[in-house]
């Protein structure tokens, strides 16, 4: 038996480094839909492991819970198989896992050799959960088994959500392509990234044509779909080709891990190495672009205390500021080539859906905020929506070149923003980080939370631009309680040929007429009408429910019923409950995932055999496999 533990301890240990250090760090299996399943039989493995854990931790199984126990040790070897299968399939594994993989696969083998044996014996028992104390041995494993099986929930919670993504994003959220009247083509760099897809997005609804530079094609096809074309290396644009402006976004994040020579030099890297190509690609086309718009950052300032800092303000050695510097001065090249060059010195980016904000916020909404350092560190901020209207901006205004710093006007210190985050949270903020521990935890990396510049956007200012969120206040409430009311006329868009969507919008017209909402209702069996403006086709408009609202903003699934409910009277307590993220993302997960494929595909057979003259087959489970 000391051998068997001694394996189950050393199983334990390979394992969590497997999903610590493959599974979320170097893969980010949680965040890919292309994992899903992958994920699905992790969840079923780790569970099956915290009960083997337990009960050998304080147990001996006899009788009928020794063949229980030896059922649910079968099944982990058929999951750990499939697992293999699935993996191959759906994603290249590093060296490294595969190696852990093998060494797993050998003490598991182990384990196996040592305990069917033992199983088998304890199964001529009674069948009693004998009562078995193990000692140290006892612990590590209830130890292993808390731990599994709060990794078995966070996979499961993965799978919801990544099933709800199953959809498209742009079939999500769809995009309106605009008609500009004079339509230019850019070319974007990090365009799948968080600044990079709003203003893919912004550009589209303008009319513009979009070019994406990305390393995962298939990652621009879900967030864009036919709205833009990408491109996995410059050598696939030809020197012909137009490309009116250039957006330079990529770039590996710098902050997360602390800034070692190795670290640096990867940081430098993506940075410069995607910029100076772009440089050269502008150098042969034969008609060059007129602008180029290169991401930089208010790193470039250094430290400076309660410097008010403008475009004119120059940079210091240190590590962020130089990483600024080299990427201004490998953009400047391209005014030799006459492109007017603009870097923009982007602040701290506040969005809900990335940047910088969910990271601060996070912590209040657990009640762990707390204030680093003293809290009088000056943070440049802007909204996100100002950002990428001062990007589109810039490209197009011919009087802006050189340095502009992107942040909004009004810079405020930490402890300003984080009690502001917090009272928007309505969250305590009792805690404070004192800035000895972050140097000594992070090195360098520290002086981005406890160091921070006062910067002033001067030059967009002078040249016109007019931000949206100004005002700190007013841009955290915008971001932390979007109104879930649309203060605008809603089109509901559905399938009028199925007879359950039939049967709700029928409920919900008899409501707004009862109530007086500004709601219309409009078929679409027959094809997909104002829809396809969007880029739906008409089975994809016939695939879930839309509402399109006055401002042009369509709205699909569970945000279309949220939008509905929002306008009924007797609904609005449901949408906002629905609204909230925990419950959002299982209402999404079970709409994409499970209502909307099976009405789909039970409609398919009704219309199949409809033109068949026969009578509409029962709705059934097995409809989703078509």
């Amino acid at each position: 038996m000391e051998i068997l533990l001694a394996l189950l301890t050393a199983q334990g240990v390979l394992g969590a480094l497997d999903n610590f250090w493959h599974h979320e760090i170097t893969e980010r299996l949680p965040s890919r839909v292309s994992a899903r399943g992958e994920l699905t039989l992790h969840a079923a493995r780790e569970f099956i492991y915290a009960a083997l854990f337990i009960t050998l931790a304080w147990f001996t199984p006899g009788g009928l819970w020794a063949w229980l126990f030896l059922f649910l040790v079968s099944v982990e070897i058929v999951i750990t198989l499939w697992d293999f299968i699935i993996e191959d399939q759906t994603r290249k594994l590093p060296k490294t896992e595969r190696v852990l993989h093998t060494v797993l696969a050998i003490n598991f083998g182990a384990i196996v050799a040592y305990l069917v044996p033992l199983a088998l014996e304890w199964a001529r028992q009674p069948s009693v959960l004998a009562a078995q104390d193990h000692g140290l041995y006892s612990w590590i494993l209830t130890l292993y088994a808390v731990g599994v099986f709060a990794w078995s929930l966070r996979n499961t919670a993965a799978v919801i959500r990544l099933t709800a993504l199953s959809v498209p994003e742009w079939k999500r959220r769809p995009i309106k392509a605009g008609k500009a009247e004079r339509p230019e083509t850019y070319l974007v760099t990090g365009g799948t990234g968080f600044i990079g897809g709003h203003l893919c997005r912004h550009l589209i609804e303008q009319g513009h044509r979009v070019v994406v530079l990305t390393r995962d094609p298939d990652k621009a096809a879900n967030r864009f779909g036919p709205h833009v074309r990408s491109v996995a290396g410059l050598d696939e644009i030809g020197d012909e080709e137009s490309i009116d402006v250039v957006v330079h976004l990529a770039g590996a994040p710098i902050a997360g891990w602390p800034w070692t020579k190795q670290r640096r030099r990867l940081l430098m890297q993506s940075r410069l190495r995607t910029i100076d190509g772009l440089v050269r690609l502008m150098a042969r086309l034969e008609r060059k672009p007129r602008a180029l718009i290169a991401a930089s950052a208010v790193g470039f300032y250094g430290v400076r205390g309660d410097e008010p800092l403008d475009e004119t303000a120059g940079g210091q050695a240190v590590f962020m500021s130089r990483s600024c510097q080299a990427v201004e001065r490998v953009a400047e090249a391209a005014e030799t080539l006459g492109v007017r060059v603009v870097a923009l010195r982007i602040g701290l980016v506040f969005g809900r859906d990335g940047g910088a904000f969910p990271q601060l916020a996070l912590p209040i909404r657990l009640f762990a905020g707390a204030i680093l350092g003293t809290g009088r560190q000056w943070m440049s901020w802007i909204h996100i929506e100002d950002l990428v209207r001062l990007i589109a901006f810039a490209a197009r205004s011919d009087a802006l070149r050189g340095a502009v710093n992107a942040t909004a006007p009004a810079p405020a210190r930490h402890a300003e923003v984080m009690r502001t985050i917090a009272r928007a949270y309505r969250r305590p903020l009792w805690f404070a980080i004192p800035a000895w521990v972050l140097r000594t935890a992070l090195g360098e990396l520290s002086t981005l939370f406890v160091a921070g510049q006062r910067v002033q956007p001067d030059k967009a200012l002078k040249a016109g631009f007019r931000f949206d969120h100004p005002e700190l206040a007013a841009a955290t409430a915008d971001l932390v309680r979007p109104s879930l009311s649309t203060e605008a006329g809603l089109q509901v868009h559905y399938n009028d040929a199925c007879p359950v969507c039939h049967a709700e919008i029928a409920h919900y017209r008899r409501k707004a007429q009862a109530g007086g909402g500004e709601i219309g209702f409009q078929d679409i069996s027959a094809g997909p009408g104002t829809l396809a403006r969007y880029g739906l086709s008409a089975e994809d408009a016939k695939a879930r429910l839309w509402v399109l609202r006055d401002d042009g903003r369509l709205l699909g699934g569970v945000d279309a019923f949220i939008a509905i409910w929002s306008d009924l009277k007797g609904y609005r307590l449901l949408a906002k409950l629905v609204a909230l993220p925990g419950i959002r993302s299982i209402a999404d997960a079970l709409y994409d995932g499970l209502t909307a494929p099976l009405l789909c595909a039970w409609n398919a057979r009704r219309e199949r055999h409809a033109a068949g003259d026969a009578a509409p087959p029962a709705l059934h489970r097995s409809d989703l496999q078509g």
